[in-house]
């Protein structure tokens, strides 16, 4: 990380350890658009059994395993479920409608938290005017909740529903490892709700890229045809591979220093003079309110102080905890928060 900065700004941002950096040298690789790179099949078969799913697919982004899941569940003219705040929405470009020909029903669940007393009036009933609903997209943790989580007592309902309704249960689990700290849920029971899982590995995780596309072989043999189409094909991959499987085994338990360190930065900030409210931290992201029209100045002078955030909106601004922030940093990142007038 620049040492001129702390930087807060996502979670994207961390670098490599050394020990990770050292089992990507000593990775085995082979041709894995071949299906020929052992640690690629390693890291997919680590985390379908993780997840107590059949299959998985290693991709270079979660932006591509969304997509690729959405167009594995859905026809063109047919219509996906999903809150408003949705990264699946909000910032894939379109994607939904760009490569699988989808239109969008946007719902407002409470920090982005759907229910099924939210999704069951907006399925679309057989009628020749109306796109088919199809497939419910939930995400987890909220991005633009502040990190909100769903727990599998509120997943099993919304899985009922679908099953009732024969639609398909996509999970963006883009902080999946984040929730399952906060929430103390067992990642293998997600198996039983959804049919398809997004699991990134660089953010929380910390590895420098991928994220893998969770689902049955059937789905996994059709997902792995669209990432060709998609240009997601890689070779040598065992590489990046190595560092996910790294980030897995040395990562995950630690993911709850990054949620207490949030809470601490929420605690400054609640006695901030020119902050108005602070979102409940769940997770490793902190989001607060100041006056709207002052969010890009207010960045811009903790920038001056040295630390680095982004602003959500006109009168929001995002600050995430991650593994290249220790308790002496946050300590600092305190003092700025405090001292800025």
């Amino acid at each position: 990380m620049n040492n001129r900065f702390l930087d807060f700004r996502s979670d994207t941002v961390t670098k490599p350890t050394a020990g990770m950096l050292d089992a990507m040298m000593n990775a085995k690789v082979g041709d894995d658009v071949f299906g020929e790179d052992e640690t690629v099949h390693a890291l997919e078969t680590k985390l379908a059994s993780t997840f107590n799913m059949e299959a998985g697919l290693f991709c270079p982004s979660g932006t591509m395993t969304n997509q690729i899941a959405i167009k594995c569940f859905t026809q063109p003219m047919d219509e996906v479920i999903c809150d408003q705040t949705a990264h699946v929405y909000r910032y894939e470009i379109g994607g939904i409608a760009y490569h699988s020909g989808a239109s969008v029903r946007l719902l407002h669940g409470e920090r982005g938290i759907l229910t099924p007393e939210l999704i069951e009036p907006e399925i679309n009933e057989d009628n020749i005017h109306y796109p088919n609903t199809s497939l419910i997209v939930l995400e987890n943790t909220v991005n633009k909740g502040g990190g909100s989580c769903y727990t599998l007592s509120q997943i099993a309902p919304i899985h009922h529903l679908c099953n009732i309704k024969g639609l398909k249960l996509h999970l963006d689990g883009a902080r999946i490892f984040n929730a399952l700290a906060a929430t103390g849920d067992q990642a293998g029971e997600y198996g039983k709700y959804f049919d398809g899982i997004s699991v990134c590995l660089s953010k929380g995780l910390g590895a420098p890229v991928g994220s893998v596309l969770l689902g049955s072989k059937q789905m996994i043999h059709k997902a792995r045809k669209i990432r060709k189409a998609f240009g997601g094909g890689m070779r040598q991959a065992g590489f990046l591979a190595a560092a996910g499987i790294y980030a897995l085994d040395h990562h995950v338990t630690r993911l709850k220093d990054d949620h207490a360190h949030a809470q601490a930065l929420a605690n400054a900030l609640a006695s901030a003079k020119y902050v108005k409210s602070v979102m409940p931290v769940e997770t490793n992201i902190v989001i607060f309110e100041v006056e709207k029209g002052t969010a890009e100045k207010i960045v811009h002078q903790l920038k001056e102080k040295g630390l680095h955030c982004n602003t959500t909106s006109a009168s929001t601004i995002r600050l995430v905890t991650h593994l290249d922030l220790n308790a002496e940093m946050i300590d600092r990142a305190i003092e700025i928060i405090l001292h800025l007038s």
